[in-house]
């Protein structure tokens, strides 16, 4: 059986992964313990907590074992294994590995574990910590195949939407366990507390649609990203796959599809 292993199941690992699967690959996607993704509407890593989700007509469902892997993929679905150190690739032999984590560095993808290696974004040299690399960061270079060289260096600059950039971002101003009082696909006004860490009450920078807010009763530490406003106000945006995790998904396919190619 021919596996595409992803490490990592936010947003832009979902978008990857479902252009994977639709395009016929079988996908396996290796999380950590208790991702914090923010736009858990559309990541497969909410499989962790509520046991399988649906992102535009795929399933993916939290297994665990080797044969619940097996088992999950033979129904049609995306398996969803708790292995942050990715000690299953040897066992599951893929054909290939995708890092798409977007750590902005490279937490331990080496070439030496699949035929083909693909890392997303800043951390990645090709030909050095994997075979070939994917822009992340938003603009024209979007998706691209680096057949040489590395991403981008991550500007710590949020993608620019209608105007607004750090201002639709929500970050934690404290250490603590993050209560929400909206949920993802709810419309806030600019000022309005939208979550609260503690006793401290955090509020939409904008007016717009809740498109992304990490799961309530996390831990989450100062200065993380916990929320995304859509200034943009269309509520369908908040459950489905974005335009940038749609480039990069295209930009992994050709990867994946070019080193296939070049080993015959």
């Amino acid at each position: 059986m021919d596996i595409v292993i992803i490490r990592g199941g936010g947003d832009v690992a979902t978008g990857i992964a479902h252009r994977l699967f639709m395009s016929g690959f079988n996908v396996v996607i290796l999380e950590i313990k208790n991702p914090l993704s923010v736009r858990r509407a559309v990541s497969f890593s909410e499989a962790i907590y509520e046991k399988e989700v649906i992102v535009e007509g795929v399933k993916a469902v939290h297994v665990k074992g080797i044969g619940g892997i097996y088992n999950s993929i033979n129904k049609g679905e995306i398996p969803v294994f708790v292995d942050e150190a990715g000690e299953c690739i040897k066992i599951l032999k893929p054909i290939a590995v995708v890092d798409s984590i977007l750590a902005k560095k490279n937490l331990g993808t080496t070439r030496e574990m699949a035929p083909i290696t693909i890392g997303v974004g800043p951390g990645f040299e090709t030909g050095v910590d994997v075979d070939l690399v994917v822009e992340s960061i938003r603009g024209h270079n979007l998706g691209k195949v680096l057949y040489e060289g590395s991403a981008q260096v991550d500007t710590g600059i949020p993608g620019t939407i209608m105007g607004y950039s750090e201002e639709r971002v929500i970050r934690a101003l404290k250490d603590g366990i993050i209560s929400n009082i909206y949920k993802i696909g709810d419309y806030v006004e600019k000022d309005t507390p939208i979550c609260k860490i503690g006793d401290e009450y955090i509020c939409a920078g904008i007016s717009g649609i809740v498109r992304g807010l990490i799961k309530d009763g996390l831990s989450v530490s100062k200065g993380l990203k916990i929320g995304d406003i859509d200034p943009r106000s269309m509520r369908i945006n908040a459950f489905t796959i974005s335009d940038k995790a749609r480039s990069i998904g295209g930009g992994v396919l050709e990867a994946l599809l070019y080193l296939r190619k070049e080993e015959k």
